[in-house]
């Protein structure tokens, strides 16, 4: 066995065999092609970028067409991520396309609040293709694949510096989603300025831990052309799907008076030089680096705050049946505790309600006294008036039936001497 056979195979219980005729399997590779163009290919780009920067026009630009685009303007109150899903074809291979695009980026005075919108909804991607990892009956072979692959970071042509609010944004995304950083609109600012903002960037970058996608090394076939373009980020771009007649042909460009900027010159910018990068040479890697590196970082630590973990604490292997035996038990102890906490909490608050109760029946009571006395008291006194009014009402009485004696006894005196009168008159 060579040297070489040997690295391949470290599997000490593997032995390679030699074949005495034709078998087949090397027909592999293009059973997966076959397979790949009949499924056909998911790609999902996420444009970042401050309204008006050229994101709308750019992707018209990469994929050569035209994008439903919604006009935007600068007094978003909070940013809103809008997705659009797109079904393409080039030659025999079908690709769907989403792009997702920041409306209202960078318009808010509060730095989180531009930024978090975007860090919820790759996290929300990367969830939804969880769950349906995680079903028991899953369909994943037809599953839309929502998941960011690309994340295009549209960075303004100021010459200075990156602003705070993209140093913050790429660091809380940079290990959520492959970060391509591009500065946009590079024709505003001359060659020699563009220089040494890309060195400007490329040092804040480095400087504050920011890690962007790097163009893979390991593929022999793209090792060297990936080489020179980690050298040349970020891109300078320019878009345009305007057509200008330039010699004895119509191409890409942007028409100014001073003179034409193409779109495709790479003397001009480095439009070519992405759109090889992105598409033609590492979009498969791009896809590949997010299930891998990305998406898998998101799935180990989710699962890991759920409780489940690969090994006990002795370093054995810990079945999925024992992870979840273990947090069930885990759950039912932590819920008896609450249960007895709860009921704790229960007999206690039953016990000061009866206190409250027992003082309250206490202030009743005595209240109740108090009423009962104040009664007797008013009871009392109120008898001694009436005692009073009876005595008053008996003597009254007497009084007035001894003035009606006197005045009958009057009245009789006066009737005799008025017939004596009477009768002495006759005679």
């Amino acid at each position: 066995m060579a040297s070489s056979d040997v690295a391949r195979h470290p599997d000490k219980g593997t032995r390679p065999l030699s074949l005495a005729g034709h078998v087949g399997f090397d027909s592999l590779p293009d059973q997966l092609v076959n397979k790949s163009i009949s499924q056909g290919f998911c790609f999902n780009i996420l444009c970042i970028g401050e309204t008006g920067i050229g994101k709308s026009t750019l992707m018209d630009t990469l994929f050569n067409t035209n994008f439903e685009n919604f006009e935007s303007s600068h007094f978003e109150p909070q940013v809103k991520l809008r997705a659009q899903t797109y079904d393409l074809q080039e030659s025999n291979v079908r690709l769907r396309l989403t792009v997702v695009n920041t409306v209202g980026f960078g318009d808010q005075m509060n730095k989180q609040e531009s930024y978090q919108p975007v860090v919820d909804y790759i996290d929300k991607q990367f969830e939804s293709y969880l769950q349906e990892e995680l079903k028991i009956k899953r369909s994943l072979h037809n599953y839309h694949d929502s998941r960011v692959h690309a994340c295009l970071y549209f960075i303004s042509p100021s010459g200075h510096s990156l602003k705070s609010l993209d140093l913050v944004t790429m660091k809380k995304l940079d290990s959520k989603v492959n970060i391509i950083p591009v500065i946009a609109k590079a024709d505003t600012i001359s060659k020699s300025e563009l220089h040494k903002f890309k060195i400007k960037i490329m040092s804040e970058l480095v400087s504050n831990g920011v890690q962007i996608y790097q163009f893979p090394l390991d593929d022999e076939t793209v090792a060297k052309v990936n080489t020179t373009m980690n050298g040349h980020l970020p891109f300078a771009v320019v878009g345009s799907t305007e057509e200008v007649c330039v010699g004895n042909k119509m191409v890409k460009a942007r028409q100014y008076p001073w003179g034409v900027v193409q779109v495709e010159n790479e003397h001009h910018c480095d439009f070519v030089k992405l759109r090889e990068m992105l598409i033609c040479v590492n979009m498969e890697d791009l896809r590949e680096q997010t299930h891998t590196r990305h998406y898998e970082l998101y799935r180990r630590c989710k699962l890991e705050e759920m409780g489940f973990k690969d090994t006990d604490p002795e370093c054995k292997p810990v079945s999925l049946q024992q992870t979840y035996e273990a947090k069930r038990q885990e759950f039912l102890a932590e819920l008896q505790k609450r249960e007895d906490e709860m009921r704790q909490i229960f007999v206690q608050r039953v016990k000061e309600k009866e206190a409250e109760l027992k003082e309250a029946e206490r202030e009743l009571q005595g209240r109740f006294e108090q009423l009962k006395r104040v009664h007797a008291e008013q009871k009392s006194t109120l008898e001694d008036k009436k005692r009073l009014l009876d005595e008053d009402q008996s003597s009254f009485n007497k009084r007035r039936a001894a003035a009606q004696l006197l005045q009958a006894q009057s009245l009789t005196v006066n009737g005799k001497k008025d017939k004596d009168r009477k009768n002495s008159g006759f005679m």
